[in-house]
């Protein structure tokens, strides 16, 4: 059952957004778009992004659907709300290559995003990225606690991994991917 005192913010492609606050429940559901969980322990400031495409657009440069802009404005974001860039862990998710026959593009999606942490000095707390099945992903940004559900369309089966112990409400009803 869905605990009635959580405020459920849901991220969609090219999409970020950052809280401090203890009820809120950031949620996305992933195929081979990454998302981004930054958190500032000290500060319990939280922020999630979802992008599509690894690195830049080379036609905008500032296009929220590629990874370098979310991040950008991930980071950006947090900083704004009072973290501090030095204490910033981070979690990335995602990167699956849920099509077959398609492009490798999770995997592009999830080296851009660890590169992007590594170069940025932050640390890496969880990594769950690849494979062939879609995720949906459950942040508390006060807390920086993550849960990962994984889905198979084919099997209509959730494989539930709990990557710090959260205390997040079991999903009702239909999934779907993009």
């Amino acid at each position: 059952m869905r605990d009635p005192n959580r405020n459920v913010i849901h991220v969609i492609q090219g999409q970020f957004h950052v809280s401090g606050r203890p009820q809120d429940e950031i949620t996305t559901v992933l195929g081979s778009c990454v998302a981004v969980c930054l958190h500032d322990p000290l500060n319990r400031i939280g922020g999630m992004n979802h992008f599509l495409l690894p690195g830049n657009d080379p036609r905008e440069g500032r296009n929220v659907k590629y990874g370098a802009h979310s991040m950008e404005q991930l980071v950006n974001g947090m900083l704004r709300a009072g973290a501090q860039r030095y204490r910033l862990e981070a979690h990335v998710f995602g990167g699956g290559n849920v099509v077959k026959g398609l492009s490798r593009i999770g995997d592009s999606n999830a080296a851009f995003a660890r590169e992007f942490i590594q170069q940025e000095g932050f640390v890496l707390r969880t990594v769950d990225v690849g494979g062939t099945l879609g995720r949906r992903l459950r942040f508390l940004p006060y807390t920086g606690q993550t849960r990962v559900e994984k889905l198979d369309p084919s099997l209509q089966e959730i494989q539930r991994s709990e990557r710090r112990p959260a205390t997040v409400p079991r999903p009702v009803g239909a999934v779907e991917l993009f």
